[in-house]
C-alpha cells in the first residue's frame, strides 16, 4: 500500500506525558510529521472506570482517524492502552502502537530481584500487568504504587510551575514501605508523564535505584511499523487539545518541536 508522505503519525495521551515518547521518536524518525494529541478534557484517566476510558479513547481516536488520517496511530497513555488497545484495533484500519509497562526490560536490569512499579491506579490494577509480571518477572518481586499525584506534578513542570515534594515522596513512600521495598533496584515508570520527573524521583529513591519506561520502544516500534515509507513534512508539527490549549504549556510544546496547538 502507498502511503501519502505528508500523512502523519498520531501520538495520543491523555494529556502531556506523551511528550516524552515524542522526544524518542524524533531520535530515531526526525523528519516524519506528528500530530501530537491530548484529551485534556479527559484528564485524568487513572480515576476513570475502565468503560469510560475504553470508549472516550476509542472515540476519540476514530474521530481523529477521518479528520487527519494517520499512517499510524499510537496511544502513548498506559492507562488507555491497558484498556482499550484492543477496542482501538478493532475500530481503526490502520497500524496502533500501545504502550506497556517495560516489566521484561526491567526483569532484565534488575541486581537485587525487587522491581517497583509506579503507575496510575487503573494501570496497576489491570490484568495485563500481571500477565506481564507472570511472562517476564515471575522469578522476581514486583512491587506496584498508583502515584496520580505524579500526573499532576509533571503537567505543572512542564508549565514551569513547582513540583509538589509531596507527590514525589508519597510514590517513594508507597513502594519503599510495602515489605521487600527496601531491595528496589528498578522502578518502572509505568505512565507518560512520569519520566518527566525522572530527576526528582532519582534525588528521592537515591543512586543505587535505576528508572526505565517505554518510550523509545514505542520510537523502535513505530520506526519497525513505517520503515521503507517516505515522509514529507511541509508544515510544523503541531497539537490538538480536546480542552482549550493552556498558554503556559507553549515553551514546553516548542521544546518538542510543536509550534502550534488548537482545540479539537
Amino acid at each position: 500500500m502507498i502511503v501519502d508522505p505528508a500523512a502523519p503519525i498520531l501520538l495520543f495521551d491523555s494529556g502531556v506525558g506523551g511528550l516524552t515518547v515524542l522526544a524518542e521518536l524524533r531520535k530515531v524518525l526526525p523528519q516524519a510529521p506528528v500530530i501530537y494529541a491530548a484529551d485534556t478534557a479527559g484528564l485524568p484517566y487513572g480515576e476513570k472506570t475502565e468503560a469510560q476510558i475504553a470508549a472516550r479513547v476509542a472515540g476519540l481516536l476514530g474521530r481523529m482517524s477521518e479528520r487527519y488520517r494517520p499512517r499510524l496511530a499510537t496511544i502513548a497513555c498506559n492507562t488507555a492502552s491497558t484498556i482499550a488497545l484492543g477496542m482501538v484495533r478493532e475500530v481503526l484500519n490502520i497500524p496502533i502502537v500501545g504502550t506497556v509497562p517495560a516489566i521484561k526490560p526491567a526483569a532484565a536490569m534488575t541486581r537485587s530481584g525487587t522491581i517497583g512499579l509506579l503507575g496510575t491506579h487503573a494501570t496497576i490494577r489491570q490484568g495485563y500487568v500481571d500477565r506481564l509480571e507472570a511472562e517476564f518477572a515471575a522469578d522476581k518481586r514486583l512491587l506496584r504504587f498508583g502515584a496520580p499525584g505524579l500526573v499532576a506534578a509533571a503537567e505543572a513542570k512542564l508549565r514551569g510551575q513547582a513540583v509538589d515534594p509531596g507527590a514525589i515522596s508519597e510514590a517513594v513512600s508507597g513502594l519503599r514501605s510495602q515489605p521487600g521495598g527496601a531491595e528496589i533496584d528498578t522502578v518502572v515508570l509505568a505512565c507518560t508523564h512520569f519520566p518527566l520527573l525522572t530527576e526528582e524521583l532519582a534525588a528521592a529513591f537515591g543512586p543505587q535505584v535505576r528508572f526505565i519506561d517505554g518510550a523509545a520502544g514505542i520510537a523502535r516500534r513505530i520506526a519497525s511499523l513505517t520503515q521503507g515509507q517516505d515522509f514529507s513534512r511541509d508544515t510544523a508539527d503541531h497539537a490538538v487539545f480536546t480542552a482549550a490549549p493552556d498558554p503556559a504549556l507553549a515553551p514546553a510544546l516548542s521544546r518538542y518541536g510543536i509550534e502550534n496547538a488548537a482545540l479539537f
